[in-house]
């Protein structure tokens, strides 16, 4: 595990950026999509002040050497740690690849990584938050790979996303373990693809009668969009979610444990929700940059604030670039 000091006078704060997917060429700072990025970086900083950087997946575009030490020059510049792990189409890079990539990744010094156990992925492990010697909240950062195959119905293979390969699991059951033992009660799990109960969630927590094609975030904040006991959610949902095919039992995990309260996953570019759903928020990150796709009306970041006894807030904070398109 690695540990961070948080000030006991202050909340930690951590803002969490996803599916940046920029090539060599387009990190180049006269490229319009590095001066969106870069504007839309700097403005959720002065805006939230971030002791720590997470991005969760889909770095840049994939199997390009140049775009991962552009990607790792443009977070060392702005002089916060950062802490990035996979995503899937990082995943689509050969495992000799990526594991160069991580190896180059663990020489900044300001980047937070470990690559873990390789039979878990590249990039499994564990934040402490910790106050006067107290780990009051943790992060467990997890690889969600890419892609698996399985048999439909008719006998044709298909493919579906993943999330934990099985022994991510005990590895998971293990860090808590650990944590609750050193009388941590709260963790936030960050992965790229999310969790088949995204779904479940979406399903319970929005009205019928809402148009979510159309839907604006000023909307989303109403409760005029969401069912009886998921008023306090928020956020956009156009994007089909693209989770697992089948219950890929993370969830059920998380609430057998008690202890994870929060899961940020990104990998879905037009949605951002936020929906506590059977007392576990699954938010979406907010995606950063126009990289790959993107909606214009949705670009900024997830803010995490943690107090001294764990994630007090979770929320979406968007940054305008219409004047970049």
């Amino acid at each position: 595990m690695i540990a961070l000091k948080k000030n006991p006078n202050k909340n930690f704060v951590i803002l969490n950026l996803t599916d940046i997917q920029l090539s060599f060429e387009e990190f180049d700072k006269n490229h319009r999509a590095c001066k969106i990025l870069d504007y839309t970086v700097n403005t959720l900083i002065e805006r939230t002040h971030p002791d720590l950087i997470t991005i969760c997946g889909d770095l840049c575009s994939e199997n390009e050497d140049e775009g991962y030490n552009a990607f790792a020059e443009f977070f060392d510049e702005l002089g916060i740690p950062w802490a990035p792990i996979f995503g899937n189409h990082d995943n689509m890079s050969p495992p000799e690849f990526l594991d160069k990539i991580a190896d180059r990744f663990l020489t900044h010094p300001l980047c937070i990584f470990e690559k873990g156990d390789r039979e878990m992925g590249n990039g499994n492990f564990v934040v402490e938050i910790e106050e006067n010697g107290k780990t009051v909240s943790a992060l467990i950062m997890a690889d969600a790979h890419e892609v698996t195959p399985f048999t439909d119905e008719n006998g044709d293979t298909k493919y579906s996303y993943e999330t934990f390969w099985s022994k991510q699991f005990d590895w998971y059951r293990e860090q808590i373990e650990a944590l609750k033992n050193k009388g941590c009660k709260d963790s936030t799990l960050i992965l790229h693809t999310p969790l088949f109960a995204y779904r479940d969630a979406a399903k319970a927590a929005y009205k019928n009668s809402v148009d979510l094609k159309t839907m604006t975030w000023e909307e989303s904040l109403t409760q005029k969009v969401w069912n009886e006991n998921f008023k306090d959610s928020c956020g956009l949902y156009k994007d089909d979610i693209c989770a697992p095919v089948f219950d890929d039992g993370v969830f059920m995990l998380l609430k057998e444990l008690g202890h994870t309260k929060n899961v940020i996953a990104g990998h879905d570019h037009k949605n951002n929700f936020i929906i506590n759903y059977n007392g576990i928020n699954l938010a979406y990150a907010t995606k950063t940059g126009i990289g790959c796709y993107y909606d214009k009306d949705i670009n900024g970041g997830t803010i995490l604030e943690i107090g001294s006894n764990g994630v007090e807030r979770i929320y979406q904070e968007l940054v305008d670039m219409t004047s970049f398109l």
